[in-house]
């Protein structure tokens, strides 16, 4: 069975994520480890235990759901056989790992980096996002142009689904592209906790510390292409895979295009989301409806898949 695996990015985090998977794996509970070791931070502890504040602050959390995410590859992954990957936004850094270009000691300490380098651009210059529930793409991205104004911008950075868009940039153009898209029929405009816009010009400032951290990790040639979120094309250069995840930071995340790029690549394929929650796989059935999703998150989801 072909399968293409999919890795959830940020918003995924909760207390007690892969608690069990450490206790009932010793490989999951060795490369946990091996991350707290490298990012001389209690890791799993926290990711354990909480306090939730402290997990869902944007460095803290990126690593996080990387780390669960690598728990699950580390016991499931040579069962998996994929063909293909994509990860949304930090999930792609977690993409990586499954095709093997990256260690998972590496990428969590590039998501660690990530995450303190888009914090402080957040910190820098305030911004917000919000979630767009059933409007059409087309009319978010022109309500974020006419909300656009004044030195204010507002972008569609997450092409989630065909029918779900978030929005990011400066809060006062966030606002007004809200009440755009509801007067254009969206049913609900949701504002999400973030510490800053991200996937939006916002971010701009994060990017050369994070191509520095780029240029210093160990990228090889992957066993698969992964598919970038800022082109929704197969990439299997290791340059490109680093120029891309640093483009990615103020590009969409063409989340749309890709799982559709990926199921049309690789017909029949299953598609298999490694890490914490389901939201992917939700996802998935509203993009490409009569694919075959399936969620490795907990330990007894591994297991069942070990066992089938």
């Amino acid at each position: 069975m072909s399968t293409v695996l999919l890795c959830p990015g940020q918003g995924a985090q909760q207390v007690g994520m892969a608690r069990d998977l450490a206790e009932r794996f010793p490989a999951a509970r060795e490369v946990l480890g091996a991350i707290d070791e490298a990012l001389a931070l209690p890791l799993s502890r926290l990711m354990f235990e909480g306090p939730e504040e402290e997990l869902t602050r944007t460095q803290n959390a990126q690593p996080a759901i990387l780390a669960h995410t690598c728990a699950v590859l580390a016991v499931a992954g040579p069962r998996l056989a994929p063909v293909a990957a994509l990860g949304h936004s930090l999930g792609e850094y977690s993409a990586w790992v499954g095709a093997g270009a990256l260690g998972a000691v590496d990428a969590a300490r590039l998501v660690r980096r990530r995450g303190e380098l888009m914090a402080e651009a957040g910190a820098r210059r305030a911004g917000a996002m919000a979630a767009v529930l059933m409007l059409a793409t087309e009319a978010v991205v022109a309500a974020c142009r006419q909300a656009s104004v004044e030195g204010e911008v507002a972008v569609a950075a997450n092409l989630n689904g065909p029918d779900q868009v978030v929005i990011s940039g400066d809060p006062g153009a966030v606002a007004r592209a809200g009440e755009l898209c509801r007067a254009a029929g969206a049913r609900r405009v949701v504002p999400l906790r973030v510490s800053g816009a991200f996937h939006s010009p916002l971010m701009a400032p994060a990017q050369a510390g994070l191509r520095d951290a780029l240029a210093a990790a160990a990228f090889a040639v992957p066993r698969f292409p992964v598919i970038a979120n800022a082109t929704a094309a197969p990439v299997t250069d290791p340059a490109e895979a680093a120029r891309l995840l640093a483009e990615q930071l103020v590009a969409p995340v063409r989340w749309v295009e890709s799982v559709r790029r990926a199921a049309a690549d690789h017909p029949g394929a299953s598609f298999v989301e490694a890490g914490p929650g389901a939201v992917l796989t939700g996802l998935l059935k509203k993009i490409v409806p009569d694919a075959r999703g399936l969620t490795l998150g907990t330990a007894d989801e591994v297991e069942r898949f070990l066992q089938s």
